[in-house]
């Protein structure tokens, strides 16, 4: 038996070991895990699964916004998406002073060139990494400051001219290499024209047979984390046959890359008599991948019918709603999302906050349609996809909703808020971005995880069924425009009110607003040669800057029918400019 004799050194040290123990048991408990600051009421408009609180981390920020990330320390980088609102700068930090959960300091830092849909803010090794268009950069962060080091980095560089989907969003592995998005500037790789063929031959297995954008679009790179400055043609091409990518994250449970990928649009408008307006609406899918290297998405020769479970010929190609070529050949994706949802971002949960069941699976954030007319626009929610080693092992679950303002969503620009980012806190709080005003939430859990299961879920298992954002729409008893009298141009509702919505104010994103643009309101000469030969960007509208093609109409409308809509849209919407007559076209063409 080992004796301890004591003395009055030995008491006191004997009580300072005590004390220094109790002091370090109390920090563990309250200070390495602070409490969680209430959440706002009704959620700050959010509807979330029981046992879940959100609060507003800030209401908007100028700029408005698009990706994010936290740092280990709480403090939050955006990437602006409007740099021309905030003299220039694209990147805004946040910090929370009093741990209330709302943002104290906000400080935007960072010029570079970018336009609205530049994208990707992550946090990594120490350093933050965020893109516009065109470029990844990256800056290094300092422990303790706020702002990164003034010095930029680039890292990828990519060729002008910038297009609508070269967000350029990254994902790391863990073992110095980084994957990068690389979206094709075409719907399906056409000239727009209904009815018209698409370029390439399909599944060419030669470069240069197949579509010219699968050249050097189209698919994911992956390069060197830490060497800067290079070209694409310094990374490996890992995936191909993606159109638009822009939410991607690595799983370290599966030790795999997962990407989201926007599927093709305007089935109704360029094949009016193969595709329905209702089938335009919820076709094709917006697909979730597990990304193995050589993986081909199949576009631009496929799509993705969700409801059939198939890929299938788009009719560029030959298709017909039934042929499927090659597509069975193809990588199924794991979830077939409805049609136009946008899914902007993606994230695998690390934490611990949230119940067990959110580390087996990936949030994916669905930014909302604009071209489901005459149907209600759909996503503008938080989805969940509950998955085991990278086996989805359900349907996908609504997470959080609520961030529409209007009900149903007529046109993008009425929806009120559009979530695009999401990001994991140091404590497994989920931090949601969103584009149109810039607010930020933060949502917490803080009900019992042991318990939580399907009774939690009820309410947004509902939700799914019965949200006119959400469900698909009925074919009849949801189609907003039967039974009630045209008052808008034939050729607008067919060709324009699809991308400049219903109401002319465009969708505050891709397509320009007409009401009160000065290229509406301005020289008519310009205008009818935009709408004969149309117009590649980037162009500003009403101090916007906006990088879509507007493909050709001269081919497929006749000169009256573009001084009908020409007329239509200068005296509409508060415009009230003289009409285009028939022989003016006429003498433009």
């Amino acid at each position: 038996m080992l004796k301890i004799s004591f003395n009055r050194k030995n008491a006191l040290l004997y009580s300072a070991v005590v004390f220094t123990g109790i002091l370090t048991i109390y920090g563990f408990t309250h200070y390495t895990k602070p409490s969680l600051p209430s959440g706002d009421p009704n959620n700050a408009g959010l509807y979330l699964p029981d046992g879940f609180e959100a609060l507003a981390v800030v209401d908007s920020l100028k700029g408005s916004a698009r990706q994010l990330s936290v740092n280990s320390n709480g403090d939050i980088y955006v990437k602006t998406r409007f740099h021309a609102r905030t003299e220039g700068y694209g990147n805004v930090a946040l910090r929370d002073t009093d741990n209330d959960g709302k943002a104290d300091i906000i400080t935007h830092f960072s010029k570079y060139e970018s336009g609205p849909f530049g994208t990707a803010m992550k946090i990594h090794n120490g350093y933050l990494y965020f893109s516009s268009n065109l470029m990844v950069f990256r800056q290094k962060l300092k422990a303790g400051q706020l702002l990164p080091e003034k010095k930029i980095d680039t890292i990828v560089i990519d060729n002008p001219p910038a297009h609508i989907h070269q967000g350029k969003s990254i994902a790391f592995d863990g073992k110095g290499y980084m994957f990068v998005g690389w979206g094709a500037g075409s719907d399906v790789c056409a000239d727009g024209t209904p009815g018209s063929k698409g370029q390439g031959k399909p599944d060419a297995t030669i470069p240069g047979e197949g579509c010219p954008h699968l050249i050097d679009h189209g698919g994911i790179w992956k390069f060197d984390e830490n060497k800067l400055n290079q070209v694409q043609s310094q990374g490996l091409r890992y995936a191909n046959g993606m159109r638009s990518v822009i939410g991607m994250d690595w799983d370290k449970s599966t030790n795999s890359l997962f990407a989201v990928v926007h599927g093709r649009d305007y089935l109704h408008m360029l094949w009016p008599k193969l595709f329905s307006p209702w089938e335009s609406a919820v076709l094709p899918a917006d697909e979730l991948f597990k990304v193995d290297q050589g993986i081909d998405g199949g576009w631009p020769y496929y799509y993705y019918d969700q409801i059939k479970g198939k890929k299938l010929l788009n009719p560029e190609y030959g298709g017909d709603k039934i042929k499927e070529g090659n597509g069975a050949k193809l990588a199924k994706p794991l979830v077939g999302f409805p049609g136009h949802f946008a899914p902007n971002d993606l994230l695998f949960y690390k934490g611990n906050q949230l119940p067990a069941r959110y580390k087996n699976g990936a949030f994916v954030v669905l930014h909302g349609s604009t071209i489901r007319q005459p149907y209600p626009q759909g996503g503008y929610f938080v989805a969940f996809v509950p998955m085991l080693k990278g086996v989805v092992t359900g349907p996908w679950e609504v997470f959080a909703d609520g961030f529409i303002q209007t009900d149903p969503v007529v046109t993008a620009n009425s929806a009120g808020y559009r979530p695009m980012g999401i990001a994991e806190g140091p404590d497994g709080s989920l931090y949601i971005s969103e584009t149109e005003k810039g607010k930020i939430w933060r949502v917490m859990f803080k009900g019992d995880k042991s318990k939580f299961g399907t009774t939690q879920l009820a309410k947004m298992a509902i939700r799914k069924k019965t949200a006119s954002n959400i469900k698909d729409p009925d074919p009849v008893k949801d189609n907003l425009e039967l039974g009630k009298p045209v008052v808008a141009s034939a050729v607008y509702t067919m060709y324009c009110g699809t991308c400049h919505q219903k109401d002319g104010k465009g969708d505050g994103a891709r397509f320009p607003p007409l009401e009160g643009s000065e290229w509406v309101n301005g020289d008519k000469s310009r205008l009818i040669k935009i709408v004969l030969s149309g117009l590649s960007g980037p162009i500003t509208v009403k101090g916007v800057p906006y990088s879509e093609t507007m493909p050709a109409h001269g081919s497929f409308l006749n000169d009256e029918q573009v001084a009908e809509v020409l007329t239509y849209i200068r005296k509409s919407w508060g415009n009230n400019s003289d009409a285009v007559t028939k022989a003016e076209v006429g003498a433009l063409r």
